[in-house]
């Protein structure tokens, strides 16, 4: 199966947990190689969770890590394109459960990041030339380095746990974990809100991960929904795609730098104190202003436009002054989307999945604005891989706007191998 959706340009993420029955197939090989969690004498720590009785696989101890990871060489051998680590709080664990790291109580919030530790360490030493997708529920300082990809949890399928998400994101953002998003749509109830569910993913496009995800009281996917919610979803996910060459970019400035793909207001506005606590809009990246709608039956909002650029609508092209706010009309068809005036994004055209996206073919949006006589943004392309031949490319662009006439100039560095490097 994994083999039939890779022809197809899907990729399979299998999600996993630390858990192992005592009705599996597995738990008897497991209790000979001593991999898991013990009781105060050294035998298998069973308890009784929502999936039945079970054990926890110890990934503080050498053996129960590599057991561990030997599942998930067998599952990439078989071609899956990343992992996916649930309930790695542990969700349930007994304080009385001991590891090889200490007590259930002295690792329990280490626990997620270790087993992303494990995961990325796997594939450096096994598949080097891939790039680990590891989505994780839980982890802790320094997971970034493993490459974890953190989710906000079962969150309600409501206005409510939607309006808290832009917040979250932004804050873990800022504590290093750039990747952080929520289950677009919801997660928990037997909520079926076409409104609530079109409006989280059109705030998803501007998310780092687009990924709708719920129990299965109302399916997640867009094609279980109204044709007014389908068609509205299908426009959301064609702009995502669409915008794959600024948002790898924005990948790439993370990889280098840290600087979060999501941003507060105020990292336009740094001594703006009004802005510390702003939470209802953000910038996706350096040149996307973002106003999620966050409320039912929403008509206007409120937009604050930073103060050091103007902005035009990337829908209307209408032009708004930096430093003003603005109440405007709410569309349905999408949220208020601003972008900065006087810059050149790169757009390409749709695809059907990111195997068939190519960057030698954009097309190029400039926002024009006759106060703005220049500009210069850098893109980073390359072929999506880690392998030799991936020929990464950092193009920086300069634009000059003169009366007349307008010219653009590409500088293209490339990368040679580190010790190379020029």
């Amino acid at each position: 199966m994994v083999d039939d959706f890779n022809k197809m340009g899907i990729k399979t993420i299998p999600i996993t947990e630390p858990f192992i029955l005592t009705t599996s197939k597995k738990w008897q090989e497991a209790v000979d190689k001593k991999i898991l969690a013990t009781d105060s004498i050294g035998n298998p720590f069973t308890y009784d969770f929502y999936f039945g009785n079970t054990g926890i696989i110890d990934i503080f101890r050498i053996d129960g890590k590599k057991w561990f990871w030997n599942i998930y060489k067998e599952l990439a051998n078989k071609g899956v394109g990343g992992v996916w680590g649930d309930l790695g709080e542990p969700e349930v664990f007994p304080v009385t459960a001991r590891t090889f790291g200490g007590t259930a109580d002295e690792v329990h919030n280490i626990y997620g990041h270790n087993w992303a530790k494990l995961v990325f360490e796997g594939y450096q030493n096994n598949f080097p030339t891939q790039r680990p997708f590891i989505l994780m529920r839980s982890g802790y300082s320094g997971s970034r380095c493993y490459g974890m990809i953190p989710w906000s949890g079962d969150v309600n399928r409501t206005w409510g746990g939607l309006s808290g998400q832009v917040e979250i994101s932004l804050q873990m953002g800022l504590q290093g974990l750039a990747y952080m998003h929520s289950d677009l749509g919801g997660f928990a109830g037997a909520n079926l809100d076409d409104e609530l569910y079109v409006r989280w993913l059109q705030y998803g496009v501007f998310n780092p991960i687009f990924r709708p995800h719920a129990q299965s009281d109302v399916a997640s996917e867009p094609i279980f929904r109204s044709d007014w919610a389908k068609n509205l979803a299908k426009k959301a996910i064609e702009l995502r795609y669409s915008m794959l060459p600024y948002n790898y970019s924005l990948a790439y400035e993370n990889s280098q730098t840290g600087i979060p793909l999501m941003r507060p207001l105020f990292f336009e506005e740094p001594d703006n104190e009004a802005l510390l606590t702003k939470a209802d809009g953000y910038l996706w990246g350096k040149d996307f202003l973002v106003f999620p709608i966050m409320e039912a039956n929403q008509t206007t909002k409120e937009i604050y436009f930073p103060k050091n650029s103007n902005w035009t609508d990337i829908y209307s092209t209408k032009k708004y002054n930096g430093g003003s706010t603005e109440k405007i009309n709410v569309a349905t068809a999408h949220i208020p989307t601003f972008v900065r005036n006087g810059v050149l994004i790169p757009y390409t055209k749709v695809v059907q999945t990111t195997q068939n996206y190519e960057h030698s073919n954009l097309d190029l949006h400039l926002y024009f604005d006759e106060k703005v006589t220049s500009s210069e943004r850098q893109f980073y392309f390359d072929e999506g891989d880690n392998s030799k031949e991936n020929n990464p490319e950092l193009l920086t662009c300069e634009t000059e706007i003169e009366k007349n006439h307008s010219s653009f100039q590409w500088k293209v560095i490339y990368f040679l191998p580190r010790e190379k490097k020029v």
